[in-house]
């Protein structure tokens, strides 16, 4: 593309980094900012640069926060005893807009997968290990998507928490296999949660 302004050209290879984002949709978008009011501009700037200097991850399960400690895990009225593995926050998202879910998560940051360079130590996988052996936690649900990377993880998972004496469990298949869970349904995921099964059964189906 030939710009006439080298500050749209800027900003169209700026917006053009962001993922899913074509140098075509980069440039509608930098028009539409121009078009704005710069109060608004301002604001949308700043928001930017807020959740860069102000968004932390949580020191418990590593969700996404504002505090050291996120919201879910200070709240006195979940369910300390269960603990739900998902690979980042858009499924604690999905998972908490079923309401059918009361206990704590891990986020793990990914899922292993050699192709991508991920391995075990790229994820929250020790932190994980030692809230397992808290007397606290009772059940550990593995929540990760049913892709193959998704299946390899929990399986990983599955034989470091195995000598613990903690309860593993793993979603029902309402969840289509090979689906990344934030994009199920609030309803199946819901009972998916609902129906879980011990993880060897669903390793030896």
């Amino acid at each position: 593309m030939n710009f006439s302004s080298k500050y749209i050209e800027q900003a169209v290879d700026q917006l053009s980094s962001l993922p899913g984002i074509g140098k075509r949709t980069a440039l509608r978008l930098a028009l539409n900012l121009l078009k704005r009011d710069p109060e608004e501009v301002k604001k949308f700037t700043q928001s930017i640069v807020n959740l860069k200097e102000h968004v932390n991850s949580c020191s418990i399960c590593h969700n996404i926060s504002d505090q050291q400690i996120c919201s879910i895990c200070s709240n006195q009225k979940r369910d300390s005893s269960l603990i739900c593995v998902v690979e980042d926050m858009r499924d604690v998202l999905a998972i908490e807009n079923t309401q059918q879910y009361n206990g704590l998560y891990h986020v793990l940051g990914g899922v292993i997968s050699p192709m991508d360079g991920i391995g075990p130590s790229n994820l929250t996988i020790d932190t994980l290990i030692n809230r397992a052996e808290k007397d606290s936690v009772k059940e550990i649900i593995l929540a990760l998507s049913t892709t193959m990377e998704g299946d390899t993880t929990n399986f990983y998972l599955y034989r470091k928490l195995a000598p613990s004496a903690v309860k593993l469990s793993t979603l029902s298949r309402g969840i289509s296999v090979g689906d990344e869970l934030h994009y199920a349904d609030e309803l199946t995921l819901g009972r998916s949660i609902i129906n879980r099964t011990p993880f060897e059964i669903s390793i030896n189906k």
